[in-house]
């Protein structure tokens, strides 16, 4: 699932007042609540609509070796976007970053649809990767101000019904149309259509969620964040590049990327993070550990299904597409007040879950697996993650204090992001390395294993599924003592 659905999947216990007096469908609240949720849908559609056109967009360019890249592309500028967003949102409104990276995840999709060569591809996903990291944290900060706590729970279960849709018929839409119409309309036919749900939201932020926040420290940007997020970006930037550029120069960039990345990490996450301190530095953690496994294997899921198995795209998407209700489901569950006392038990159960989803999943490179068993394991670890990342959103929201929720916002963003791009990474090294950028190159994306190598998969997916039990005991220190 896309990163934005993570930053928004908190569902409401009851959803009884969407369409009654001045709910989040009241005559007050309705322009804005359907122009920020019909955004939502769009990007969710996208977002999970991607993984089904890229194996045959590498194909076509010529860049399977840099399959990882045009996912952790995306991430890795959304890190920069993230913080300044964070920045932006808390002294001058929601507004502005909400319509530039809006604007910016528009120019991206038309650069990677129209892109003659891989890295120009990347390219256009780097662009829209700078736009989603500011529309995710602007969205939450203009939830955070625009609705009264009454109807906060309301907006955020509308944002996670938005997902449903796209997650179940994305992958079968997107799989169709890159079939019969070209892998390029997944990523042209999404532009122009968030141009009217803008039309009904922009007007409404400005009037409810405008100007800087109580206690937001003066108008100026903090340089110092500014500057560390731009080093987090180019860290992880030359990490990335120094793991798909498998050669003994590439320790160079990957040395300097290291340099710029971990004191970068360390003065924007909260202190304690990667010792998973009890309290938010391990609610933030625990957001990057979840999102960045489940990512990392995730985008492996349908090339392996294409070309170790010989599924079609739309085959292969409709492995993923029970994942979109199960999550729903599991952030249904966790917003159950009786389950409140037992919010860690059920974040420890649901990373078990996730690592047995992404364990099992490369079973079906034995002959003698049926796909099928990639569906039905998806299934379950969609679910985990619905009980993780809509709890690490309940608990932000209640450790951050008005005036912090774009900062600790942004922290959470940025533990997401560096997650999915490091571990990307890694799972990109390790799928070269074994020989994965020759999959599919000689015999066709479609045609089966007579050229696979199932060994750069296995690389893949057992190493995630081993950092999400990690993530199984970060998720028991949710908590300070005592709570």
């Amino acid at each position: 699932m896309a990163a934005l659905e993570d930053d928004v999947a908190v569902v409401a216990p009851d959803l009884a007042d969407l369409g009654a007096g001045e709910g989040v469908l009241g005559r007050s609240y309705r322009a804005l609540s359907i122009g920020i949720v019909t955004v939502v849908l769009l990007i969710a559609f996208e977002a999970t609509a991607v993984g089904t056109a890229m194996p045959v967009a590498a194909r076509e360019l010529d860049g399977v070796s840099l399959y990882a890249f045009a996912f952790s592309g995306y991430f890795t500028t959304s890190l920069f976007g993230m913080v300044l967003a964070g920045q932006w949102a808390d002294r001058r409104g929601p507004l502005g970053p909400l319509a530039v990276g809006i604007g910016a995840f528009a120019a991206g999709l038309v650069v990677a649809g129209t892109a003659g060569t891989m890295w120009l591809f990347v390219g256009g996903r780097a662009v829209q990767g700078l736009g989603g990291g500011l529309v995710i944290v602007a969205l939450y900060v203009v939830v955070s101000r625009a609705y009264p706590e009454r109807l906060r729970p309301a907006i955020m279960a509308a944002f996670a019904a938005s997902w449903v849709v796209p997650s179940i018929v994305g992958p079968l839409a997107a799989g169709a149309v890159t079939e019969h119409l070209g892998w390029r309309w997944v990523f042209l036919g999404i532009p122009v259509l968030v141009l009217l749900p803008l039309g009904l939201a922009l007007p409404q932020i400005r009037r409810r969620a405008g100007g800087a926040a109580p206690g937001a420290g003066g108008d100026a940007f903090d340089r110092r964040r500014i500057r560390l997020a731009f080093g987090i970006s180019l860290g992880a930037g030359l990490l990335q590049y120094a793991a798909q550029d498998l050669r003994p120069f590439s320790v160079v960039p990957g040395v300097v990327g290291a340099a710029f990345l971990v004191p970068s990490v360390l003065g924007l996450l909260p202190r304690g993070t990667y010792r998973a301190r009890r309290g938010l530095p391990s609610v933030v953690l625990l957001r990057g550990v979840a999102a960045g496994a489940f990512i990392a294997a995730e985008s492996f899921v349908p090339l392996m299904l294409v070309t170790q198995r010989g599924l079609s795209p739309t085959l292969a998407g409709f492995s993923l597409a029970a994942g979109g209700a199960t999550w729903a489901l599991g952030s249904w569950v966790q917003a159950r007040s009786r389950f409140e006392p037992y919010r860690e038990r059920l974040v420890a159960g649901g990373m078990v879950l996730v690592a047995a989803a992404i364990a099992a999943a490369p079973s079906v490179l034995i002959a003698a697996v049926p796909v099928w068993v990639v569906a039905v394991a998806w299934g379950f670890g969609c679910l985990g993650m619905g009980l993780v990342i809509s709890s690490t959103s309940v608990l932000l929201l209640q450790l951050s204090a008005p005036e912090e929720a774009g900062a600790n916002s942004a922290a959470l963003q940025i533990s997401d992001g560096l997650a999915n791009v490091v571990l990307l990474a890694a799972g990109g090294a390790a799928f070269a390395a074994l020989g994965g950028g020759a999959v599919g190159q000689a015999h066709g994306v479609t045609q089966g294993a007579s050229g696979s190598h199932p060994g750069a998969f296995v690389a893949v997916f057992l190493p995630m599924a081993g950092v999400a039990l990690v993530g199984a005991w970060v998720g028991t220190r949710l908590r300070e003592r005592g709570e």
